[in-house]
């Protein structure tokens, strides 16, 4: 239970490691297309990133769930290819489609990308940093975020979203070296992006691997183990103090060596990890956020609240963060969003 001598923002607390009843609660894209006054910004902007890029509609949007739900906390509206973006890659959002990226596969394509000008192009988005700092409630944290390396050098060499990762894949295993660059580059404009984030009012950061389920174990260690590590790394010695949430999504077992080497705060289970085996083998070392099914969420009724007392009763014993094992789908009725935090916000134990 808290008292009166915590700290006000019950999330932070969490990634403390502090055990809080009830426990903060969030859910990853908590600003999206199933709220009715987010497809109204939506449909004023020319396109998806210049949503992200402008600062009046980000902050918006942003904060849109907060007033519908008291969320603990916020997550600054972005994506994460702006980072390719702002390194010089062409990058457009098909409706309907998703991401469109030109490709970068060789030594040229890749030697043009550059970090002049890189923290120029994404002023927009610390600018909306800046703005959430000070509109979110007191109690509320502010979560920064970007995707990590080995993510968005998958979607670079692919040009956009892939079932079965071949292009990425074959060019990590067969040319190591020219994947290497790429994901040198992404460890160093990642890094300068986060700090800016945090420099303008981030509090925590989560780094996004959702295709970290791809590899397997010897090259999950080298690209997402690895720049995981260095991130952190440079986040924790030149920011002391600003929690890092790491996301390794479909990694399953991968979790456990994740956790221990990355130097993350507090991991985000995707909704296949079993609870007891996460309760047992990662809770002891950080903070566990997740894990609902994004279509218990959608279906709700007694579906829902048996999943939700479920992950409550397992987790809530240890530090940990009501969340779901992946973004709110669409098709979500925000009541069922209502329904779920009313429960959580109840749960004594």
């Amino acid at each position: 239970m808290t008292d009166a001598s915590t700290p006000i923002k019950p999330f932070l607390q969490s990634l403390k490691g502090n055990v809080l009843t009830p426990p903060p609660c969030w859910l990853m894209r908590q600003a999206g297309r199933y709220l009715p006054e987010y497809r109204s910004v939506r449909a004023e902007a020319n396109g998806f990133l210049d949503l992200c890029y402008s600062p009046d509609k980000a902050t918006e949007v942003t904060l849109q769930p907060l007033r519908r739900y008291g969320f603990d906390a916020a997550i600054l509206f972005s994506d994460i290819l702006v980072v390719p973006d702002a390194l010089g890659q062409a990058v457009r959002f098909q409706e309907g489609e998703g991401p469109k990226l030109t490709p970068v596969r060789d030594s040229r394509q890749i030697d043009a990308l550059t970090l002049d000008g890189f923290q120029d192009r994404l002023r927009p988005v610390f600018e909306t940093v800046s703005r959430l700092k000070t509109a979110i409630p007191t109690s509320t944290a502010l979560i920064g975020f970007a995707g990590a390396p080995w993510t968005v050098a998958t979607y670079m060499v692919e040009g956009g979203g892939s079932k079965d990762y071949l292009e990425a894949k074959a060019m990590a295993y067969g040319r190591p070296d020219l994947f290497q660059k790429i994901i040198d580059l992404l460890v160093e404009a990642t890094g300068d992006y986060l700090l800016a984030q945090i420099d303008h009012g981030a509090e925590a950061i989560q780094l996004f691997d959702s295709w970290a389920g791809a590899l397997p174990e010897d090259e999950f260690e080298k690209w997402v183990i690895s720049p995981t590590r260095r991130l952190v790394e440079r986040i924790k010695t030149e920011r002391p103090g600003i929690p890092v949430i790491g996301f390794p999504r479909g990694a399953g077992a991968l979790y456990k060596p994740f956790v221990e080497r990355t130097g993350v705060d507090a991991v985000s289970l995707d909704t296949t990890i079993p609870l007891d085996w996460a309760v047992e083998v990662l809770q002891p070392k950080v903070t566990i956020q997740g894990n609902l099914d994004p279509v218990k969420l959608v279906t709700g009724g007694p579906a829902l609240d048996a999943a939700i007392d479920r992950i409550l009763s397992l987790c809530a014993k240890g530090p940990f963060i009501f969340n779901l094992g992946h973004g709110i789908l669409q098709t979500t009725p925000p009541d069922h969003v209502a329904r779920l935090v009313e429960r959580v916000r109840a749960w004594r134990g």
